[in-house]
């Protein structure tokens, strides 16, 4: 499989890295869980199958227990919390938003507060104090509060910007979701992965690979597989579990990367 001329510059790269004696590092979040689905076994039982922790965006209102017994069976994942019920508040000409401006900010931080009790409480140990926001937005104002309601970390989508907590952001999303809303082009996705990797060690993130497992088509789950193969195979490697980036980070959300 590595022979494969759309994978062999990310395995390049890789031997580059251990060379020079550096590691890359990777971490998985997906969107949206809420129930056992045959895609979400799917999901776990790849990452299970290649040892890849993987944080599961969990969508507080629309969960019940039935998820707490999957996931016994997959200590490798993690839960986080996915705003309270992913509901627009924004209007229609506007970008889609649950925790934005367009409600007091008491009323974000009730349902977001609401929404950790209840992971929490359903989960225990395997729920991380961290917020996914819906649509990767948020408003500031909030951002500067999860503190006081209990949050450690924050998780969006692209370059993390100053907060008082930690910032953990995904960057390299597989889903082309203004085109075919199905995955992107597999040899787009590696570049975007190495583009990353190089960054990294000026400062920037680890790969932060986001997935969603309910919309996934054929062609996403084959990207994960090989990703995931050679990723396996390469000494360079890690997939780290999101209770250690939020360890590492400081209080100004500005981590160490990929150092």
């Amino acid at each position: 499989m590595t022979s494969d001329p759309i994978w062999q510059p990310l395995v390049k790269e890789l031997a580059r890295l251990r060379r020079t004696g550096r590691r890359a590092e990777f971490w998985l979040r997906d969107d949206d869980a809420v129930d056992p689905t045959p895609a979400l076994d799917r999901l776990l039982d790849l990452t299970g199958e290649f040892a890849v922790p993987v944080t599961l965006a969990v969508i507080p209102a629309l969960t019940d227990g039935k998820l707490v017994v999957r996931l016994d069976e997959a200590p490798h994942a993690t839960v986080a919390i996915h705003g309270w019920a992913h509901r627009n508040h924004a209007p229609e000409d506007q970008k889609k938003q649950e925790l934005g401006a367009h409600r007091p900010p008491e009323a974000v931080l009730d349902d977001l507060a609401r929404g950790l009790s209840r992971v929490t409480g359903l989960h225990g140990a395997r729920a991380v104090p961290m917020l996914v926001p819906p649509w990767n937005r948020i408003d500031a104002g909030v951002v500067s509060d999860l503190g006081s309601i209990g949050f450690a970390a924050l998780s969006v989508f692209g370059p993390p910007k100053p907060a008082p907590l930690a910032v953990i952001n995904s960057n390299v999303d597989i889903m082309d979701w203004h085109g075919t809303r199905g995955c992107r082009d597999h040899g787009l996705l590696v570049q975007a992965i190495i583009a990353q990797l190089q960054q990294a060690f000026d400062g920037a993130e680890p790969v932060g690979l986001l997935t969603h497992h309910l919309v996934h088509d054929e062609s996403a789950w084959l990207f994960l597989e090989r990703l995931f193969a050679v990723t396996a195979r390469a000494e360079s490697c890690a997939w780290l579990p999101i209770s250690t980036l939020i360890e590492r980070r400081d209080p100004s959300g500005q981590g160490s990367g990929g150092k």
